[in-house]
């Protein structure tokens, strides 16, 4: 296997071997602590200008198979392994993850400590990286240089409005860098959603006529965003409304909130959050480098309604006055565990107590 080298911008240097497509890439360098569901991962369009160290050390164990896809393509824009599966086995499986990621061009290095790797990035946060054949001056330079793009969600979001139809609960879903696996958490409860792009306007939304708002999980930093909190600020003063992930950080921002950048995110499948209402503790999937800023609460109409136990992060909102609120973990679970796909219900029981009070008003 040819030789690779992963350079970091506070000049480390992890070699290793090359998998999957041999281009050169710059992105910022984050890990996932996650056992599996490596290929929701790599397809999870909130990775999108992310390369991605995993944790686990033998990752590939069984392919990649047709059902498990979160986007059409890989949205990360590599991988980082101990060691990529030599003889992956599922009866599931199509083909390996490293002919995957040749085939659909995702250059990857395995062979590295992605150990002593994460520790680096725990103690030292997330950082700008490149994956390059061979180490030179003008590496080091590009690196130094090289700025996280700032147009993610413009580049993960639809272009066009599409359906998913059914005869059920009609939901406008804006797409920010939608996983597929909120659409079948939908689906599988009956609901139509109708999908918008992520410049919306609130007029185009209303016109369709739905019952309830979803601010789907994207990619970047959420005030990169903010073309969307006007549509948002008046979408959730009329229907019922909630946010997933990005989409929960854009709604803090709508409504006086702030947000900042974690030192080194949560990604992976295991983070235990607290519902402080319920004193009920889920097992989440998360993928975030953000979070909304506590202390910018006070001023607002929102309360905490989820956190983070390990760094009491706020993981989940409710806006005092409206039908509205929303969590920074993924309900949909893919990967991960099912804990909180009842938010989703909750969700819809919102829609009908708000449709409820609406006709007993009329």
């Amino acid at each position: 296997m040819k030789k690779r080298y992963l350079v970091l911008e506070n000049g480390s240097v992890y070699e290793g071997e090359a998998f999957g497509a041999e281009t050169d890439v710059m992105a910022e360098l984050v890990f996932n602590t996650g056992m599996s569901g490596y290929q929701e991962s790599i397809t999870d369009l909130s990775y999108r200008g992310e390369m991605i160290v995993f944790t686990y050390p033998l990752i590939g164990n069984y392919g990649v198979n047709r059902d498990d896809f979160e986007s059409l393509r890989p949205a990360a824009s590599a991988i980082v392994v101990h060691e990529i599966a030599r003889r992956p086995s599922n009866w599931r499986k199509m083909m390996s993850l490293a002919e995957w990621a040749e085939r659909t061009g995702m250059p990857g290095i395995t062979g590295v400590d992605t150990r002593a790797l994460t520790r680096e990035l725990r103690d030292q946060g997330a950082m700008k990286a490149a994956l390059v054949d061979e180490i030179t001056d003008d590496v080091y330079a590009k690196l130094h240089d090289f700025e996280t793009p700032t147009d993610l969600v413009a580049e993960a979001t639809t272009k066009t409005q599409y359906q998913n139809p059914t005869d059920g609960v009609s939901i406008a879903l804006i797409d920010f860098g939608l996983k597929n696996s909120i659409l079948r958490s939908l689906a599988k409860r009956g609901v139509n959603v109708m999908v918008f792009p992520a410049d919306v306007s609130a007029e185009t939304v209303l016109a369709a006529n739905p019952d309830g708002i979803l601010l789907s999980n994207g990619p970047g930093n959420p005030e990169d965003a903010a073309y969307a909190i006007p549509t948002i600020q008046a979408l959730q003063e009329v229907l019922p409304l909630m946010g997933i992930c990005l989409g929960h950080q854009l709604f803090a921002l709508s409504n006086g909130a702030q947000t900042y950048k974690l030192k080194f995110g949560h990604r992976g499948f295991n983070h235990a959050v607290r519902h402080l209402a319920h004193d009920r503790l889920d097992f989440t999937s998360q993928n975030h480098g953000y979070a909304v800023d506590r202390d910018s609460l006070a001023t607002t109409n929102l309360e905490v309604t989820h956190e983070e136990i390990n760094d009491l992060t706020v993981e989940g909102l409710r806006l005092k006055n409206h039908h509205a609120f929303s969590v920074q973990f993924h309900p949909d679970a893919a990967p991960g565990p099912h804990d909180a796909e009842y938010l989703f219900d909750d969700f819809l029981n919102m829609i009908a107590e708000s449709q409820k009070e609406t006709t007993q008003h009329a």
